[in-house]
């Protein structure tokens, strides 16, 4: 097993965080374009969000069928496997002549980013002692963030700049050289066991169990919501960003996402925190937070909405990060299908969160962001207290190895 402190550790955790980094660095690269991409095709820019829904989409999809292929294969070759076909899924993208094929091609990227992020922590808990595990995850998700913030950020500048075929080939070239550096660096696994009479059926009942499990399903929907909020509220905070009376350049707005910092140290904060609480406490603490940050995002002045980015995202990384690893822990076996599942439910919600929050903007502004915003916080915080009450024994959960 792989222990802290140990060089086949540090290679192994740079070389999934670099994976991580790679992942959503493509995933999100069009986020602070929406507008952009509106403008240039002459459509509303609810349409033009169908860029980010459709890579978002069709990674949630296929996150399931990857995992089933792993549990089968093996996690290692799943993870080279998408990182080598996210490049080629980028030329589509790049030689897109219409609105929708360029949608289309998006989704594929979806489907190639899948693979990597469908298994990696499955890896992660086969390979890892439990110390090395709860540190790596934390690690990991702090890459998501990064991830994140650099391709929007990269996106909006590059593609204000030059456009945004420069951007793309730009992120072509770093998948490219980033899934090479993966390759040399991340250990095969040693551990894994191969799923005996491995069938459809036999995974369908997998996760019929999972969905069965009130532990398990209360995470995946916190998940979901979690996600469906903290991701769009960015979306519609640029939108609001370059409107009167605020009126700023694409290229300024892309700068809000520095905001994730915040979510990386509360992801990694999230590690300490499971060795002295509960999970559960954390996710209603990290609820509260996020929430709280929206209303003061309310205020017209730039410096509180800067604040209130900076704890929505923290709150958000902050449960994602014990969503996350409580599920992998709750589930006694099939783990790569059960954190699978609660990633389905958590990019379906980023989704078709945004078409609910853009109509909200479009509808009645700011005013009807808050309301559509608070009202989900909420649900998603009596899901919290549901989840602490099935938690009977209140104890702090690890993630278990097989």
């Amino acid at each position: 097993m792989i222990d802290l402190a140990t060089p086949t550790y540090r290679k192994a955790t740079f070389a999934l965080a670099l994976g991580s980094f790679l992942i959503f660095c493509n995933l999100y690269l069009f986020q602070p374009l929406i507008p952009l991409m509106a403008d240039q095709f002459s459509v509303s820019v609810l349409k033009a969000n169908g860029l980010l829904a459709a890579s978002t989409s069709g990674l949630a999809l296929t996150l399931l069928p990857w995992a089933i292929l792993s549990e089968k294969v093996g996690r290692y070759p799943v993870m080279m496997i998408s990182l080598a076909l996210v490049p080629l899924a980028g030329l589509g993208i790049l030689f897109s002549d219409s609105l929708s094929i360029m949608i289309f091609s998006r989704a594929m990227l979806g489907v190639a980013l899948a693979g990597f992020a469908a298994v990696a922590v499955a890896y992660m808990a086969e390979e890892f002692t439990q110390s090395a595990l709860m540190m790596a995850v934390g690690t990991y998700i702090s890459a998501n963030s990064l991830g994140g913030i650099s391709g929007r950020i990269f996106g909006g500048l590059v593609s204000e700049q030059w456009n945004w075929q420069t951007a793309v080939i730009a992120m072509i070239l770093f998948s490219l050289i980033c899934a090479l550096i993966v390759y040399s660096l991340l250990p095969k696994a040693v551990h894994f066991q191969k799923a005996e009479n491995f069938s459809v059926k036999g995974a369908t009942r997998n996760i019929a169990e999972h969905l069965h499990t009130p532990k398990i399903l209360l995470a995946v929907m916190i998940g979901g919501l979690n996600f469906a909020l903290f991701v769009n509220l960015y979306t519609v905070m640029g939108l609001r960003l370059i409107a009167p009376p605020y009126s700023l350049p694409l290229g300024w707005t892309s700068l809000i996402f520095l905001c994730y910092l915040s979510g990386t140290v509360s992801s990694r904060l999230s590690g300490h925190w499971r060795k002295q609480h509960t999970t559960t406490q954390g996710i209603l603490i990290g609820t509260f937070i996020s929430m709280s940050g929206v209303w003061i995002a309310s205020f017209q002045d730039l410096a509180a909405i800067i604040i209130g980015l900076l704890l929505i995202s923290s709150g958000a990384f902050f449960v994602h990060s014990l969503a996350y690893g409580w599920v992998s822990h709750q589930a006694t076996r099939a783990k790569a299908t059960a954190t699978a599942l609660y990633l389905v439910s958590y990019y379906l919600g980023g989704s078709l969160g945004g078409f609910l929050l853009i109509a909200c903007w479009e509808i009645a502004a700011w005013s009807g962001v808050l309301i559509g915003s608070i009202t989900l916080y909420g649900l998603m915080y009596w899901l919290g207290l549901r989840l602490r009450k099935h938690d009977s024994k209140h104890q702090t959960p690890t993630i278990a190895t097989p």
